[in-house]
């Protein structure tokens, strides 16, 4: 190795689905061991495309099912310390009840119990999302929004 240069590890991706209606509120959901809130979001298996990561992720944390021709492609964007947000837009007709999702996706626990990976689901308006997500997902859902993929007149 040249002196100097680091071996840089590889960039994971992480695929992700805003799902919104009109651009001005989204689905989020809240881990059990968090008081952070997310998209539904997760790495993309070797070899797995984007999109289909992220509809896979979408029905495992939600219970929805998206068709792929639905999705819109919005990017992907640096998120942390090497990994990237491959990042796409579903607009459904009607706006999910938050009461009605379900994550079959499990987390196992050290005493080995499994509980899921999002327990809690709400459908909120764009600041409210930005305040409940942690500060990197925050900073791309804004490059996001005010970028020129996004289909919804700008806002705020």
């Amino acid at each position: 190795m040249v002196a100097g240069m680091r071996r840089r590890a590889a960039r994971r991706t992480s695929c992700g689905v805003i799902v919104s209606d009109d651009g001005t509120r989204l689905l989020l959901g809240r881990p059990p061991q968090s008081r952070r809130w997310d998209i539904p979001k997760g790495v993309a298996a070797p070899g797995e495309a984007f999109a289909e990561a992220a509809l896979r992720e979408l029905e495992e944390e939600t219970g929805l099912r998206a068709d792929p021709a639905a999705l819109m492609p919005l990017g992907v964007h640096p998120y942390m310390p090497g990994k990237d947000l491959a990042l796409f837009l579903w607009r459904p007709v009607v706006m999910p009840d938050p009461a009605r999702l379900r994550c079959r996706s499990l987390l196992p626990l050290p005493d080995g119990r499994r509980i899921p990976e999002i327990a809690t689901f709400a459908v909120v308006p764009w600041d409210e999302a930005l305040a409940r997500v942690g500060r990197n997902l925050a900073r791309v859902l804004e490059e996001v929004r005010h970028g020129p993929e996004w289909p919804f007149a700008p806002r705020g």
